[in-house]
């Protein structure tokens, strides 16, 4: 990592990576090797931010985005002290990441730290802006909804959208989002919004929820025609015209069918066998993760983890808004079918009038070729607000894994990531701003 990361005193531009939820700054490693390899330490600082280590990303997406922030802050003094003078920076998160990344950019657009920067790129790969909560149809998605947001401690109940963030009466992932919060703020002030989302087997956020979308085409790959990206073989797709109704297939012979089912039959033995004993060791070490990041977490706000929180606790809403204010798991997900809104409005009776009638809306706006997920209203909030600011949105088909949540930034060197190079040269070459 070391051989990658820095840079020299005549770099004018910062670029911070963000690992994500369980990771580390090793993760981050070929993302910023792609990076080295266009750009030379005479032309591009790299920072890995290394305060949310493994556990700690149990801590929640505000502590977190304060550590990166703290540690952008630090970065920035360092190289100024040795003569350097950044004048340019960007930001790329990776899963939970991409939430982290936003909360800290937040927090620098507050403290006047972007003022004197010119903001180039944020990237996001496969980040769950919507959150990981499956959309509600079902008993099923209930149960894994409540398990997943109590088996990750903060983090888990951020991602799943059943906290309220301070006094705002809202789930931190809907605060991100606000219009008027200084989160997106400081996410406009970016030239350039670039994500890539996994379209298929992403184990730990699907495609809606990371490619900022309430639809989703690629439930069924063998229902649509993927057009690729020229030059980029078929791993990425076409972001302006990425898929097309396929034609009609015949059916699948029986033999194929027979045999698909012969090659799943170990899969399915050791989830059988493995499974109870990983579920039990899993929640186990959940409640482990709880405590400690109970305890992380009031030595955070006593300030006594080493920073001066007080500092980092800005107004979170720009300033037209604020009078109003004051006086108003990663197989979680891949174990559910995408379900989408109903006919009928049984949006039941917990939700406001306002969020009924967003939901009319969304209902009646349905396509039949590609229907509404049963997103929560905050999420559908939230898919609006994002897409005002402008991406570029690039969909990304691993084909060789069947864990292209790790895939797309190449996580480890494993046999069968090889394509995540696909993507992270295609960033580095085509889409990074110098």
């Amino acid at each position: 990592m070391d051989e990658y990361s820095g840079g020299t005193p005549e770099a004018d531009h910062l670029c911070v990576l963000v690992h994500g939820l369980w990771g580390n700054p090793n993760h981050m490693k070929n993302v910023a090797k792609a990076l080295r390899d266009q750009f030379p330490p005479n032309k591009l600082h790299i920072l890995v931010a290394k305060r949310n280590s493994g556990s700690f990303t149990y801590d929640g997406i505000e502590l977190g985005g304060e550590r990166v922030c703290l540690e952008i802050e630090e970065e920035l003094a360092l190289i100024k002290s040795k003569g350097g003078n950044i004048k340019k920076i960007s930001v790329a998160g990776y899963s939970l990441g991409g939430l982290v990344a936003r909360y800290a950019i937040g927090l620098l657009h507050a403290r006047g730290v972007l003022d004197d920067l010119e903001c180039k790129n944020f990237t996001a790969f496969a980040s769950p802006f919507l959150g990981v909560r499956a959309p509600l149809r079902g008993w099923s998605d209930r149960i894994w909804n409540s398990l997943g947001a109590r088996t990750l401690c903060m983090s888990g109940r951020q991602l799943f959208g059943i906290d309220e963030f301070r006094d705002t009466g809202k789930p931190l992932v809907a605060v991100l989002a606000d219009p008027k919060s200084i989160f997106m703020a400081g996410l406009a002030r970016f030239q350039r919004r670039t994500l890539y989302t996994n379209i298929v087997n992403d184990r730990s956020a699907v495609h809606y929820t990371t490619g900022i979308t309430k639809n989703d085409p690629y439930v069924d790959m063998f229902k649509v025609k993927a057009n690729p990206l020229p030059g980029y073989d078929d791993v990425l797709l076409d972001p302006k015209n990425p898929v097309s109704p396929a034609a009609p297939r015949d059916a699948e012979p029986l033999l194929q069918s027979v045999e698909k089912w012969a090659k799943r039959v170990p899969i399915i033995a050791t989830i059988v066998v493995f499974v109870p004993v990983a579920l039990l060791a899993f929640f186990t070490n959940a409640a482990i993760q709880t405590v400690r990041s109970s305890q992380r977490v009031k030595l955070h706000e006593s300030g006594l983890a080493g920073i001066k929180v007080e500092g980092y606790r800005v107004n979170l809403w720009i300033k037209e808004m604020r009078e109003a204010v004051e006086d108003a798991y990663e197989n979680i997900n891949n174990s559910q079918n995408q379900h989408y809104l109903g006919l009928s409005e049984d949006d039941g009776d917990d939700n406001s009038t306002e969020d009924r009638n967003l939901l009319s809306l969304e209902r009646k706006q349905s396509h039949s070729q590609w229907p509404t997920l049963a997103l929560a209203p905050y999420q559908f909030a939230a898919i609006q607000a994002l897409d005002k600011l402008g991406w570029r949105k690039y969909p990304v088909w691993i084909h060789n894994a069947r864990h292209s949540h790790a895939a797309i930034i190449v996580r480890t060197d494993k046999k069968g990531f090889e394509e995540g190079w696909v993507v992270l040269r295609h960033w580095a070459k085509d889409e990074f701003l110098a």
